[in-house]
């Protein structure tokens, strides 16, 4: 008796089996996290908006396949990163990951990534230089460049141009910024710039108060490296101090997260020269088309004037990961060896200039110094003032003098004329 009920049990169950197992087949489960938590919490919003872009314009699939979305958050710290991306990987069982969005997250991220070779991790928007230039991870790919890429050109600009003959900075004190500070002086020290003090303050520092009254006087101009809540606090507190001094703006700095936040504090950028992936008023016909479809997608009390740097960046990573899906047909076989070796000779045709990965699978792309403007409708925006193409990781120098020159920290480089 139990046998013979027993056979047809064994069938429907292989099928239901088969059945799900066909389903799961036709998906692909890609996991996404962004600071959703924290003092980047609106750049972490808006990175998302940038991926939900991405995967809207690709209606939901890659490679004739489905996408399953999981998703995480994190609050800029890399335990937060490493919890959010574990849960993901080893709990909900995805097959591609595509964060983090700060810098010390990205390098915990990368170490990560040693340990699941199954998972191709892709970055979201982190730029610490040392993510994928030391002990690259083979299954971590980035599709933005990192933090001193981004200043290409901005030494050279505050020196002969803007005459900031010696400089101060002020930033916060960790990775992605030290690579911001990086790229900065190593252009400008051999400009001939000094650089007098270099301060750091804590992720999240509310009172800047100590910062400000340690500030020198006799310099041309400050360097801000701040951003999120941090930039906020800072320019709010340096405006009733009566501080008045020239400013100079890190890429999160005069990023749309801060240009569109409300209140005076942010009145105090116009005029700032900086440097960063992109630029708000570029007339370039890709980047126009881009952020009217970020305009378009949701209503302005939802978003920003136009896409922050992170919502470029997280746009640009999952739209790299979804055309490789769709060039293999959606085949994560083989430990996922075709979809990779498509990913690392992909060259992006990117809103903001094009993006192809060197050797440890790092952008090479499109720096751009601007300065703030107010528009024709009263919003601030960073209106170009130089366009710096093909900007690879060793900045042009030859990489063996690149690589004596040590990795980014709070007094690396040493500012001098000279580095060869």
């Amino acid at each position: 008796m139990h046998r013979g009920i027993g056979l047809p049990a064994v069938v429907v169950l292989t099928a239901v089996v088969g059945i799900a197992s066909a389903n799961a087949a036709d998906k692909i489960k890609l996991g996404f996290f962004s600071t959703l938590e924290g003092p980047y919490t609106t750049l972490g919003e808006d990175g998302q908006r940038g991926f939900d872009l991405a995967v809207m314009q690709h209606h939901n699939k890659a490679g004739g396949k489905e996408l399953e979305i999981v998703r995480g958050s994190s609050d800029a710290s890399p335990d937060s990163a490493l919890r959010a991306a574990k849960k993901l990987v080893e709990q909900d069982k995805v097959e591609i990951l595509i964060a983090p969005l700060s810098g010390s997250e990205g390098i915990a991220l990368r170490d990560y990534a040693k340990t699941q070779p199954q998972v191709t991790f892709i970055n979201g928007c982190s730029g610490a230089q040392e993510t994928t230039y030391v002990t690259p991870a083979p299954n971590f790919f980035r599709f933005n460049i990192d933090g001193a890429q981004m200043h290409v050109g901005l030494g050279d600009y505050i020196y002969n141009v803007k005459h900031y003959k010696k400089i101060a900075t002020i930033g916060e004190d960790y990775s992605f910024i030290y690579t911001q500070v990086f790229g900065l002086a190593l252009e400008y020290c051999q400009a001939g710039g000094q650089i007098t003090k270099r301060l750091w303050v804590p992720l999240g520092t509310k009172d800047f108060a100590s910062v400000i009254a340690s500030l020198p006087d006799d310099v041309d101009a400050i360097y801000l490296g701040l951003g999120g809540a941090d930039a906020v606090n800072f320019l709010n507190q340096y405006q009733q101090a009566g501080g008045n001094a020239k400013l100079i703006g890190g890429t999160i700095m005069v990023d749309q997260s801060i240009l569109s936040s409300k209140g005076k504090a942010k009145e105090a950028l116009v005029g700032v020269a900086a440097a960063g992936p992109q630029a708000d008023a570029w007339d370039d016909p890709k980047w126009q088309v881009f952020v009217k479809a970020y305009q378009d997608a949701w209503p302005p009390e939802k978003r920003f004037a136009g896409p922050s740097l992170c919502a470029t960046n997280y746009y640009d990573e999952t739209t790299a990961a979804l055309l490789a899906l769709d060039k293999v047909n959606g085949d994560l076989g083989e430990g996922q060896k075709k979809f990779r070796e498509t990913l690392a000779s992909l060259v992006l045709d990117a809103p903001n200039g094009q993006m192809k990965l060197d050797s440890n699978r790092q952008a090479i792309g499109t720096s751009f110094v601007t300065e703030v403007v107010a528009d024709k409708n009263g919003d601030l925006v960073s209106k170009v003032v130089k366009v710096v193409p093909n900007v690879n990781q060793t900045l042009g120098f030859d990489p063996a003098v690149f690589a004596k020159i040590g990795l980014p920290g709070r007094e690396v480089p040493v500012c001098k004329k000279s580095y060869n």
